[in-house]
């Protein structure tokens, strides 16, 4: 019931947004009583909070099996990142969408939760890039941080335009952001 909950809730906050849904919204759709909605969560927060945490966690179990490959140099991880954010735009559309817009409703204590696993990833990423610049990939005078932010400023917001059915496949959206990210880092030969 639980995951029924989270889903159902996926749904409505996609659609209504998180502030216009109620738990009588959410207990109505799913035919069950607030006892139940309560049974499992103390507060529309901490459903909210469940959501967020679900979907970057699952974020950074995947970003952390491509980083952790040994046999994969920075480049192919950066690659294999940018697919794996867009790829997670596709297929978890609906949990992207509130993952980015209902952020600013999660109360203080919630979102300190939610900012660790965040930081957490882009801290992953910066790491592939100080690793590709101490290996000679990409420029010397790179500031990694700025770097690694543009890199997630730029996949992260294609939650908000990217149409998996529309003219662009993930492969190539993958293709044009590596194709720029790498053109403006790759060292110069």
């Amino acid at each position: 019931m639980k995951q029924k909950i989270i889903d159902y809730s996926i749904q409505l906050f996609d659609e209504k947004g998180f502030t216009e849904t109620s738990v009588q919204d959410i207990v109505e759709g799913l035919n069950v009583t607030k006892g139940t909605f309560y049974y499992y969560y103390k507060s529309k927060q901490e459903l909210l909070r469940d959501i967020h945490l679900y979907y970057i966690e699952y974020l950074v179990k995947q970003q952390e099996e491509i980083i952790n490959d040994a046999d994969k140099d920075s480049r192919t991880k950066i690659r294999e990142i940018i697919y794996m954010i867009i790829q997670s735009i596709q297929e978890r559309r609906r949990s992207a969408r509130i993952f980015f817009r209902e952020m600013r409703n999660l109360q203080q204590e919630y979102l300190a939760q939610n900012m660790q696993q965040r930081d957490l990833f882009r801290e992953n990423v910066q790491k592939v890039i100080e690793e590709g610049i101490r290996e000679g990939d990409f420029e010397e005078n790179l500031n990694a941080d700025m770097i690694t932010r543009g890199i997630l400023g730029i996949t992260n917001w294609s939650y908000y335009w990217f149409n998996p059915e529309g003219d662009v496949s993930v492969d190539e959206l993958t293709d044009m952001y590596t194709n720029m990210i790498f053109n403006g880092i790759n060292k110069k030969e």
